[in-house]
């Protein structure tokens, strides 16, 4: 979303990575327009461009997610402002690939899911969930559309799903699904953000209300789940934080870092193998980054397939036991002991004699 953040905003990120749980809302309040916000960092060791949007009309990209048909596939939309209500796949070139028209109202995309969905088949869900006006809408909605098995241009009339948030509205940009139950989260956009959980039975034709469950990062801008649902990740525009989900959500957190430097950070997806995350900003033929995870932000299923990879190296044949430091350095000691002795005892007979 193309509002500028206020001037606190950056000094607070500069004094503190994150704010409180306990910290009240801020309301930027009018006149903060022209002050940029936080761009990121270098991003972990490894990071790298995985590629460039060719198409012109992906100028804001908002939201990002892998197919879950097709290898090396990605879906993404645009953010609010003068665009068509479009969803695109794109290759792993940043070729767009299919273009899937949706015929409904627009306000204000901001993310993008894929998941198995209501009948059992994988799932695009769009997520409506933008508010420039600070939670001024009455509700947001959830658009949703069987992910093609052919890939190519085409129009249809989605599926949707209705929310409102039990504390009031707000302005939102993230939204994850548990691949493990289907169950959706809603992520704020706030100085005191928070984690909002659907119904784990949705109503397809009344309002579906979401319920607090934890606090979230300042200004998050996108979240979402690995595709084992044992992490999930919340980014900022500077930023990501990363979760263990294996009990669910909340999660215990794993750790934090800076994201690579970007116009306007706005998504964050998980690879499909789990390695790493794919971190994307708004802006005309705007980068992909790969970003890669390590120790405990790694899924399980990741995890275990590195150490699968990775034998323990005391367990290769023919190779001999290390000396610990302590043994090690027995010999070293003892030999210093004995010259330390003889020395005393050469200093103590000199003495006598004189």
């Amino acid at each position: 979303m193309r509002r500028s953040l206020p001037f606190v905003a950056a000094a607070l990120f500069a004094l503190a990575p994150t704010v409180p749980a306990t910290a009240a809302p801020v309301d930027p309040g009018e006149g903060s327009g022209g002050i940029d916000h936080p761009r990121g960092g270098e991003g972990p060791e490894g990071s790298e461009i995985a590629f460039e949007f060719q198409d012109d009309r992906i100028s804001e990209s908002s939201g990002l997610a892998p197919s879950l048909l097709h290898e090396g596939v990605w879906w993404t939309h645009n953010d609010s402002g003068d665009h068509p209500s479009e969803v695109y796949a794109v290759d792993e070139d940043g070729e767009t690939l299919a273009t899937v028209t949706l015929n409904v109202e627009r306000r204000d995309w901001e993310a993008i899911s894929l998941a198995q969905g209501p009948e059992g088949v994988p799932t695009v869900f769009v997520g409506d969930i933008g508010d420039n006006f600070g939670g001024g809408w009455p509700n947001i909605r959830v658009y949703h559309f069987t992910e093609p098995e052919v890939l190519g241009d085409s129009a249809l009339d989605p599926s949707v799903f209705t929310f409102t948030y039990e504390d009031g509205g707000r302005d939102a940009e993230g939204m994850m699904i548990d691949p493990r139950d289907g169950r959706l989260y809603v992520v704020s956009k706030e100085f005191a953000g928070s984690v909002y959980a659907a119904p784990e039975n949705l109503d397809p034709l009344g309002e579906n209300v979401l319920t607090r469950v934890d606090s979230a990062p300042l200004f998050a801008t996108d979240a979402a789940f690995s595709p084992d649902g044992t992490r999930y990740a919340v980014r900022t525009y500077w930023g990501v934080s990363v979760y263990d989900g294996t009990n669910g959500v909340p999660g215990r957190s794993v750790g934090s870092f800076d994201l690579p430097e970007t116009e306007q950070g706005e998504s964050v997806a998980f690879t499909p193998d789990g390695t790493a995350l794919m971190a994307g900003t708004e802006g005309a033929n705007s980068p992909v980054w790969r970003v890669p995870l390590s120790g405990e932000q790694l899924p399980d299923m990741a995890a275990e397939a590195e150490a699968e990879a990775s034998p323990a190296s005391d367990e290769d044949e023919g190779e001999e036991p290390q000396e610990s430091g302590a043994s090690g350095a027995l010999p070293l000691i003892l030999g210093g002991a004995v010259v330390a002795v003889v020395l005393i005892g050469a200093i103590v007979l000199l003495v006598r004699r004189t």
